[in-house]
């Protein structure tokens, strides 16, 4: 999958690592427990913008007039995604927009990094644009959370729905 990455607005990370570091190795976490995204034709936009623009999207696209952590906007159905085959043209699979405030505030509330909160948003996101939907039932978010779990493990992180 290629990515199109942009910072709008995120704090510069400490150390070697920047924000679209950390994308990149979220979105290869995701595609390595999800094959449907480590098709090379896929192209992705994630945006790490601002709670106001996040805002702005989620009442213009679904209604809703509030920020929220991570939006997705998938180009495809689960089936089509599934289904490229792998060569051709390159194909839009979607776009994720993550809400720094928002971000910040849930990852304090959690007692986590930003930037661990971050890849497990990135990775959530490109799920969803992978057709994988946790609204749909119980059965579904399972599934998902297991996919999430698995992926943020590779990258040494712990398990955002775990009880300990």
């Amino acid at each position: 999958m290629q990515l199109e990455i942009e910072i709008d607005g995120w704090p510069p990370l400490q150390g070697v690592d920047d924000w679209e570091a950390l994308a990149i190795r979220a979105a290869q976490a995701a595609a390595s427990v999800e094959p449907a995204l480590a098709n090379e034709r896929l192209e992705t936009s994630i945006l790490f913008t601002s709670d106001a623009e996040v805002h702005a999207l989620n009442r213009e696209w679904r209604e809703k007039d509030r920020p929220t952590n991570v939006l997705s906007f998938p180009m495809l159905e689960r089936e089509e995604v599934c289904a490229l085959p792998p060569a051709g043209p390159p194909v839009l699979l979607g776009d994720i927009a993550l809400a720094r405030e928002t971000c910040a505030r849930e990852a304090a509330e959690k007692g986590i990094a930003l930037e661990a909160h971050a890849s497990h948003l990135v990775i959530h996101g490109l799920l969803h644009l992978a057709g994988l939907d946790h609204e749909i039932s119980p059965h579904d978010a399972r599934e998902m959370e297991a996919l999430e779990v698995k992926a943020l493990a590779q990258l040494g992180l712990p398990d955002p729905y775990g009880d300990a």
